[in-house]
């Protein structure tokens, strides 16, 4: 994940600055030490709000009281009572049906009596909160809304009339939703991924059914010499099903096993060991494709089909390759980086978009949440979803799912995310130290893929001991056609700045075959010209934080100037988040309340912009940490706040009042920013 964080030194400087009679330090002072240079006419005093009132005071005990009200917040509460809940809540005159919603009638519903749902038309408009100000996204949209009398704009639809849709379109610009019927089958574990095993069993990777849990303790077993203690890697071992043949220079510097154990030989096609009896005449087809594919447990269970799952690999040559030269690429964001974000850059001005980081196991697993990180808009031309996988065969096979069931231009594997969750999985950054375990992952993936295939990492893994320049050659011998270089370490995270000397040093070593991204720190179009003039060899820069903060960003470098935007130019931006926000996750009020949700998460890093007007020094540096001060007018000043409370009262003036006793806390805390506030409203 792309955070946001400047470095932490010196942040008492900055209250130092702000205190009554203190000297004004010169702006290049300022700068050297990673302050922004803010004109002495807009400072200000920090805001003087209470810690108790604005992020809730813990008394001990699992709530959360505001000290003015002594009114509880929040509460942890127990599975049983959740679930009381929930049954409590499908019980409820708000939840209406959806079918009986749509249509305004209340027999509209198939399942009649037998439905879970509420059926009760006039109890539900009586308990309706009152609409939202402003037209029905889908209504302005010329579409017909999915969400009938839930919608928070129902007040507008009399307007559908003259759009003579006798078809509700919903969502029609977006692609890449889970398929009910491959989402149960992905439940039950039924799913086949034919190129996937075929290829690892190619590469000697293959893990057979019920090898994550046994292969690995046969193996132990077999071979007492090496049952020592192992810690995480023991784990990792009897996971990744080690075979019962040990193998030469498989084992880690510190004399563990390592994790990347692989026979000694490939093993022979899966042809001879496919049952020749076939129950009936459309699995034989089937079988018969699974034999040139080498799939093996070629049952009728377990095939799902679909018009190119079966197909072979094309040769390198016939894959379509990405040029990613000079074009503005968005990194995938978590969290942020959703689709109504990436709507907002691409019509500022990115080239490439990438969805949010999926996990692999969570895809395979038919996860609907997942799934929805991969749901690409209409506009988004060349666009690619990111997995994170920790495993070949966990990573082929989900490679080989999206290939055959979204509509993608390129995958690509993150070998860098920092976050805990992430490596405790031996995912991600985690990768860095365990080569043999890229390589198994890359090659699986490569092989399995029909479309390009991209790489994301970090310097390394420790900081101080950077490893990717020794790799570069060998990620594209393994099939990788990008690598994209994150110039810090995993250890490092976003407290120092990126180091971009040592990314021009990998597109140096890189053959031409391997296109080279760098990333970090892009805050202006002066930083994307520097970095990519001074290395020829750099394909582009992906832009990351950059665009969290100013997603304007992208106008500036293609029109090559630094952009003083108004408050209203920013607040028209959020607008059009919302009403994005709206068409993607629904016009009802869940819709409405995830939309506040994720436009909270993106003000918590907006925040940190200063408009161009109100420095001494330009372009702003994205290491800069903002003093106290005020903006050019109320709204500047408004968005400018690093308080919770006061981007709850943005998105009041965009999605109408918050519902009562609605709290939110900032998804992403920064290690820069770690005073980050929980507002209660």
């Amino acid at each position: 994940m792309e955070g946001a964080a400047p470095a932490k030194e010196g942040s008492e400087s900055v209250g130092a600055l702000e205190s009554e009679g203190a000297s004004r330090p010169r702006p290049e002072d300022l700068v050297a030490r990673a302050i922004a240079p803010v004109k002495a006419e807009y400072l200000r005093p920090p805001p003087s709000r209470s810690v108790a009132v604005d992020s809730g005071v813990e008394d001990g005990s699992n709530e959360k009281k505001s000290s003015s009200t002594n009114v509880v917040v929040k509460e942890k509460k127990s599975r049983r009572q959740l679930k009381r809940e929930r049954k409590q809540e499908q019980k409820s005159t708000r939840n209406i049906c959806p079918e009986v919603a749509k249509s305004g009638n209340a027999d509209a519903c198939p399942y009649r009596g037998n439905c879970r749902f509420n059926h009760d038309l006039d109890a539900y408009l009586a308990e309706k909160p009152p609409d939202l100000e402003g037209t029905c996204p889908f209504v302005s949209a010329e579409e017909f809304c999915p969400y009938g009398i839930t919608c928070r704009y129902a007040s507008t639809h009399r307007q559908q009339t003259s759009l003579k849709l006798e078809v509700p379109a919903t969502k029609s610009s977006e692609v890449n939703s889970l398929n009910k019927d491959l989402q149960k089958l992905l439940w039950k574990n039924k799913v086949s991924f034919p190129n996937a095993d075929f290829q690892l069993k190619l590469l000697g990777l293959e893990r057979g059914n019920g090898a994550r849990a046994n292969s690995g303790a046969d193996h132990m077993k077999n071979h007492p010499e090496n049952n020592i203690h192992l810690d995480d890697n023991k784990e990792m071992l009897c996971s990744l099903g080690a075979p019962t043949t040990c193998v030469e220079n498989d084992c880690l510097d510190n004399g563990s096993i390592s994790d990347d154990s692989r026979p000694l030989k490939k093993t022979k096609s899966q042809a001879d060991k496919i049952d020749s009896s076939p129950k009936t005449k459309n699995f034989e087809e089937s079988r018969d494709s699974c034999l040139q594919n080498g799939l093996e447990d070629a049952s009728p269970d377990n095939l799902y089909s679909s018009k190119d799952d079966l197909s072979l690999k094309p040769h390198a040559r016939e894959i379509k390759l990405i040029d990613f030269r000079g074009k503005l690429y968005l990194a995938p964001l978590t969290t942020v980086g959703n689709l109504p974000f990436r709507r907002i850059c691409k019509a500022l001005g990115a080239d490439i978009t990438c969805g949010e980081m999926a996990m692999c196991t969570n895809l395979l697993q038919g996860q609907a949440s997942e799934w929805a990180l991969l749901r690409r808009h209409s506009s988004e031309d060349i666009f690619g979803v990111q997995i994170c996988g920790a495993y070949p065969d966990t990573v082929a096979r989900t490679v080989e799912l999206i290939d055959r069931e979204c509509e993608v231009d390129f995958i690509d594997i993150n070998m860098g995310c920092p976050i805990d969750i992430v490596v405790n999985k031996q995912a991600g950054s985690a990768l860095l130290t365990k080569p043999l375990r890229m390589k198994n992952i890359i090659q699986a993936a490569s092989s399995t893929l029909s479309k390009p295939l991209t790489v994301k990492v970090r310097t390394g893994y420790f900081e101080g001991r950077n490893r990717i320049d020794s790799l570069v050659s060998d990620i594209s011998n393994w099939g990788a056609s990008a690598l994209t270089i994150h110039g810090r370490s995993r250890q490092q995270r976003y407290s120092k700045l990126a180091d971009w000397d040592y990314i021009y040093g990998c597109a140096k070593k890189a053959p031409e075959s391997l296109q080279v991204l760098g990333n970090g720190d892009i805050f202006s179009y002066t930083d994307w010209i520097k970095y990519t003039l001074d290395c020829p060899k750099l394909s582009t820069c992906m832009i990351a934080r950059g665009a969290l903060v100013k997603p304007w960003i992208f106008t500036e470098i293609k029109e090559q100037r630094h952009w003083d935007i108004s408050s209203g130019e920013r607040f028209n931006i959020l607008k059009d988040f919302v009403r994005f926000g709206l068409q993607h996750w629904g016009s009802d009020t869940k819709g409405v309340e995830t939309t506040r949700h994720f436009l909270l998460e993106w003000l918590s890093y907006t925040f940190r912009y200063i408009p161009l007007g109100l420095l001494d020094v330009v372009p702003q540096r994205l290491n800069w940490r903002p003093p106290s001060y005020y903006g050019r007018d109320d709204l500047e000043t408004l968005m400018a706040s690093d308080s919770a409370a006061d981007w709850i009262r943005i998105s009041e003036m965009l999605l109408g009042k918050v519902p009562e006793g609605f709290t939110f806390t900032p998804k992403h805390k920064s290690n820069a920013y770690d005073s980050a506030e929980t507002a209660n409203t």
